[in-house]
């Protein structure tokens, strides 16, 4: 019978696909994939099963959300079992609302599979816990496209006065304005902030510094998307339990070591 799974892939480690998720790969008879998907999970597919690519680059998309939502359902309605494989969670930002309600008004079963999220697991493999009971006790999702407005200002002020730990996705590009406005509106300089660039791959890289100065050492460490921006105490903790990148070099000095 047919059906579309909506299945988040997790943050890039491809071994932290989720169980059901791998199980969805393996069983699709069809699978649409966006960039940031690992592509070692379409290994999991089985053989002659049709492999999609809907990737979208900022302010580039290979495909238009309308022209995917179109390919669910198509798919569908011929009998295939469809897996939409989503970077991430398919719910945090990753427009698997907007595909589900597609989804639900053409009649097509769905179900959701969660997957692990960039804004938790990018900061856990840098070392950055987003709570800890000594430095944050609340943390939110952001969003980094973010424009002046006065909506904008009632949220800035919000996000700067009453959470502790700021997680904020596709934010690179409004550096500049997303720390100003959370000075503004009531944030320190001070604060500590980190840039972590592709987040549990093996090319993870992670920049720190304040508010303050986080735009200069991310734009002279040339940190790009994709990359998730961490803003808060917690930043502090990276240098007492940081280990994911650690390892990353302890495996280049064993192969060099190995060549020589």
């Amino acid at each position: 019978m047919s059906k579309v799974y909506l299945v988040g892939a997790g943050p890039g480690d491809a071994e932290l696909i989720t169980v059901k998720g791998a199980r969805c790969i393996k069983e699709a008879d069809v699978i649409l994939y966006d960039r940031l998907v690992n592509k070692d999970l379409l290994d999991y597919a089985k053989p002659g099963a049709d492999l999609i690519y809907c990737g979208k680059l900022p302010d580039l998309h290979t495909m238009q959300q309308d022209t995917i939502n179109h390919f669910l359902v198509k798919y569908a309605k011929k009998g295939k079992v469809v897996t939409r494989l989503k970077g991430g969670d398919p719910f945090v930002f990753g427009r698997g609302g907007e595909e589900a309600e597609a989804l639900v008004k053409n009649h097509v079963e769905f179900e959701v599979v969660p997957g692990i999220t960039s804004g938790i697991a990018a900061p856990a493999y840098a070392g950055i816990p987003v709570t800890h009971r000594e430095y944050g006790g609340s943390f939110a999702l952001v969003t980094g496209h973010r424009k002046e407005g006065e909506d904008e200002k009632q949220r800035w002020e919000s996000l700067a006065k009453g959470i502790d730990t700021l997680a904020i996705y596709m934010g690179v590009k409004n550096l500049p304005y997303i720390c100003e406005s959370l000075v503004k509106y009531g944030k320190s300089k001070e604060t500590p902030a980190a840039l972590i660039q592709w987040g549990t791959f093996g090319e993870q890289r992670t920049v720190t510094g304040t508010l303050e100065t986080i735009e200069t050492v991310a734009r002279n460490e040339g940190i790009q998307n994709p990359s998730m921006i961490i803003i808060g105490e917690v930043v502090k903790l990276r240098e007492k339990i940081s280990w994911f990148e650690k390892t990353l070099i302890e495996k280049d000095s064993s192969i060099i070591s190995e060549a020589l």
